[in-house]
């Protein structure tokens, strides 16, 4: 930052930003106690209600359907609202949709299955509009040279909740209940909606647009950006890939704890609770290893070059071996923080703040698409040629994954001149896609 003289302005720690303090804070307690219900719910379906083990699948799908399902839509409806109240609306939402499970366990009251579905799906509709809006109303918020440091304290706070919610979760669901502890997420979401509330920054309306430009060309504008941006494309071919074999790797990797390494369910949560630390400290690190290798360099050297120690994985064996799979599950985690944190400031850089919504709900809906996928592959090949042949298979692919990140423009740059980039905007008359142009053609 340059003052009028010339002179270099030290940048203000984010620390001193009163507004991403609140939204960090509020995001950090919804995402504690979302880490509870992620628990709880099932738990309640299996302990209160005595649900199937085919009923708690479905129960557990219907939270993440709307991920595949409204993704691109609700990109669309991002970019056309005020994103600060969308997501206060949404969190909301989520209030009183999971304050109604403890209620509904009071006396004269009946908690059914139906109402978990109800709760689960409506919820799930609830996250993807807010986590869309919530990834676009960061570059509202702050200047482009604070977003890699607001991204890593983000990322640092999720890895965290990742590592304390399941046993802060456990622990609550013995002291008060499966029900109760759902009730202490519903008010984590109160906490993060009067957060939002108090942030004072005003945030620009949204663009008007015409009514002839009807939702099929939005998408398709959202999706062309993405496809005809020389970085974009690649990242989020990398995130797919990487993705897809990493679902193998959750596939099967409770299997290989239980069966192969002979682990006790206790030793299980241990060395998931360990790993996680991996994500905390990508969180931590992140720019400060992007200022060290580069913004641009750190990109394909997250892929690649913290990836290697991923192979320890599937070399762990019974016993002290077992170290192997929390090392190698540590920069598993470790890589995949440091490369989301430094691919999404990208993107939150490069992109419009018109098409924010649809570019981050486009990259969303290609990455985790095929997330299933790898679950249902990671389950065949597990049976077909074994556990530990399986998660060679899927190391390796999560290693190839960061190619499509090195031979892309950021192989030949440092650091990414967000003045001197393409931005991927398309001209006049490639944007001409039409309103009945089909968003999945721009993939092909």
């Amino acid at each position: 930052m340059i003052d009028i003289a010339g002179d270099a302005v030290p940048k203000k720690s984010l620390w001193h930003n009163r507004d991403f303090m609140f939204l960090w804070g509020g995001q950090t307690t919804s995402g504690l106690g979302s880490a509870v219900s992620f628990l709880a719910i099932p738990l309640a379906a299996v302990v209160l209600l005595k649900s199937s083990t085919m009923e708690v699948a479905i129960l557990s799908g219907l939270s993440v359907l709307p991920y595949l399902l409204i993704s691109l839509p609700a990109g669309v409806i991002v970019d056309r609202l005020a994103k600060r109240k969308l997501m206060m609306w949404c969190d909301v939402g989520r209030f009183l949709l999971l304050a109604s499970i403890p209620l509904a366990t009071l006396p004269g009251l009946h908690l059914t299955f139906a109402q978990l579905l109800i709760v689960s799906l409506l919820s799930g509709v609830l996250a993807v509009f807010f986590e869309i809006a919530y990834v676009s109303y960061l570059p509202v918020l702050l200047a482009g040279d604070e977003l890699m440091d607001a991204n890593g304290k983000l990322g640092t706070t999720a890895s965290f909740a990742e590592f304390a919610g399941p046993s802060v979760g456990g622990a609550l669901v013995g002291l008060l209940g499966a029900a109760r502890a759902i009730g202490l997420d519903a008010a984590s979401y109160a906490v993060s909606a009067v957060s939002l509330l108090l942030i004072r920054k005003p945030e620009p309306a949204p663009e008007p647009r015409g009514e002839a430009q009807n939702m099929r060309r939005q998408i398709a504008d959202g999706f062309g950006f993405v496809v005809k941006h020389p970085i974009l494309r690649n990242v989020a071919c990398c995130m797919s890939m990487f993705n897809f074999f990493g679902s193998i790797i959750g596939a099967v990797e409770i299997v290989f704890l239980v069966r192969v390494l002979k682990v006790t369910p206790a030793g299980v949560g241990l060395a998931f609770s360990v790993s996680a630390v991996g994500g905390m400290l990508g969180g931590l690190v992140a720019e400060r290893l992007s200022k060290r290798i580069g913004s641009a360099r750190i990109i394909w050297v997250s892929a690649l070059v913290f990836s290697i120690p991923t192979f320890l994985l599937p070399m762990a064996t019974p016993g002290w071996g077992v170290a192997l799979f929390v090392a190698g599950t540590f920069f598993f985690l470790l890589r995949g923080v440091v490369f989301s944190v430094a691919q999404v400031t990208h993107r939150q850089s490069v992109t419009p703040p018109e098409l924010q919504g649809r570019v981050n709900a486009s990259v969303r809906f290609i990455t985790w698409g095929w997330m299933p996928v790898g679950t249902v592959v990671g389950g065949v090949l597990g049976t077909a040629i074994g556990v530990r042949e399986t998660l060679w298979v899927a190391v390796i692919g999560c290693w190839c994954a960061g190619f499509w990140v090195f031979f892309s423009p950021l192989r030949k740059t440092r650091d990414l001149d967000l003045d001197l980039i393409e931005t991927g905007r398309p001209d006049d008359s490639a944007a001409e896609v039409g309103p009945e142009a089909d968003p999945a053609a721009a993939l092909a």
